[in-house]
């Protein structure tokens, strides 16, 4: 895929890109089955948050997003389904690792894919939280290892 890609980050207390970011969001929630948010509350973390994101310059569409609170504990990461598997996930975690050191999130206990990916590129389960979900849903939470490719993935941002 051969996609010129603009890279942006929004500051805490702004919503620019809230509403594209709210739409690849549910857009990835209907297609996996997980538990639907309130939009209030996606668009409070949002402008609570740093935001990391990718655009298609070629077409203006979101690709992909990291909302980060200030002690890097990921909010919500999301990648366009058109764009997975070339990289955007890893760059996103690796540039908030770049920013925050310590690099934190939670993951629904049976959300494979999302594990598989986190544990992919570092991150280590540290313990299991039940009923974490509106739900009832369990959690994992996840942090990004100490053996983690944490290097890899900023050389991989660089080239």
């Amino acid at each position: 895929m051969s996609v010129n890609i603009e890279t942006r980050v929004v500051d805490r207390g702004n919503d620019e890109y809230v509403d594209d970011a709210w739409r690849l969001k549910e857009n990835i929630r209907e297609a996996d089955g997980v538990l639907r948010q309130r939009r209030g509350f996606f668009r409070s973390a949002y402008r609570r948050s740093t935001v990391y994101l990718y655009l298609d310059r070629s077409s203006d569409r979101l690709v992909g997003f990291a909302a980060v609170r200030r002690d890097g504990y990921i909010l919500f990461l999301a990648v366009d389904d058109d764009y997975r598997g070339h990289g955007f996930g890893k760059r996103l975690v690796a540039r908030v690792a770049e920013d925050y050191g310590s690099v934190t999130c939670h993951a629904r206990s049976t959300n494979e894919g999302a594990l598989g990916f986190y544990k992919h590129i570092g991150f280590e389960i540290r313990r299991r939280i039940d009923n974490y979900y509106e739900d009832g849903g369990d959690a994992y939470y996840l942090k990004l290892g100490d053996d983690s490719i944490t290097d890899k993935l900023s050389k991989f941002l660089r080239g």
